[in-house]
């Protein structure tokens, strides 16, 4: 790792070149659309805009879970947004999301008054409330699942944008913030081994949303799947996260979940856009020849 000692901060930032790295094409200092494009729509309610990032994986769970436990009404269309060619910054997805970020969740089931939820955790409370608290507790699991929910949306930054970034994407490896960094997502890590020592789920004994949020990010994490990073983070450590990880990587809804809007990895476990349940019988990359 190489330290940089030769900049200095101008006055004023300016955008004047690329900040280098593999999002570069897609990072810019402002909001709005970059060009028109409609968004498509399917004929269910729910209309998911999505890639199967941690962060979408978590809404495409959540979907998955409550038609498991026998919603109809969660029945969606989840359709593939690539954020490396800038679908994103389309006008209508920016209507949906003004924050340019996936996931978006557009809900019709009032066609005169759709609602646009952004934000992966406030689709899963959305979600959960409208489906009558499904995977949501009362009382006091409530208040611990929510918690833990909001301790994800604020930590994952640090993880994906701040130890992901500078350990996995960022053109040049600087020795202060990967140390940074890893100090930072070896500390998360620990806070949910502890946890989950003492839980079999993040919220007590009931799967709740709290795991659909954390588990996309950090049981990724803690299995060496994310950023290449296991060794280096030493994950075998955490053994009460690995085990957690490993259950709920069972769960066959877990499973459809996170092959929905995801295009890497073996073509069987590839559902690049999903419109009905059969579709992942039928329609994933295997079955098509991609």
């Amino acid at each position: 790792m190489s330290q940089a000692t030769d900049y200095t901060p101008p006055r004023v930032w300016t955008w004047n070149r690329p900040s280098g790295g593999r999002f570069a094409s897609i990072n810019r200092p402002i909001a709005g659309p970059t060009h028109d494009k409609e968004l498509p729509l399917g004929r269910h309610p729910l209309q998911l805009y999505s890639l199967a990032t941690p962060n979408g994986v978590k809404v495409t769970v959540m979907l998955e879970e409550l038609l498991a436990l026998g919603h109809a009404g969660a029945e969606y269309d989840a359709w593939l947004i690539r954020i490396q060619e800038g679908d994103q910054f389309g006008s209508g997805f920016v209507a949906v999301n003004p924050n340019s970020k996936i996931p978006a969740l557009l809900d019709r089931s009032d066609p005169a008054a759709p609602v646009r939820v952004f934000e992966s955790g406030a689709i899963l409370l959305y979600l959960a409330e409208k489906f009558g608290n499904a995977l949501l507790p009362v009382g006091a699991g409530k208040a611990e699942c929510l918690s833990w929910l909001f301790w994800q949306m604020g930590s994952a930054p640090y993880l994906g944008g701040g130890f992901g970034h500078f350990y996995a994407y960022a053109p040049t490896k600087f020795e202060y913030a990967i140390d940074r960094f890893a100090m930072e997502a070896k500390r998360q890590m620990d806070v949910l081994n502890r946890r989950l020592a003492e839980s079999r789920y993040l919220a007590g004994d009931e799967y709740t949303i709290a795991d659909i949020a954390v588990w996309p990010w950090y049981g990724a994490l803690a299995k060496g799947q994310i950023y290449e990073a296991g060794e280096f983070l030493s994950v075998q450590e955490y053994t009460h996260l690995i085990r957690w990880a490993d259950e709920i990587a069972q769960r066959p809804a877990v499973q459809r979940g996170r092959k929905v809007n995801r295009t890497w990895g073996d073509p069987a476990s590839q559902l690049h856009e999903r419109h009905d349940a059969r579709d992942f019988e039928l329609r994933t990359q295997d079955k098509l020849g991609g």
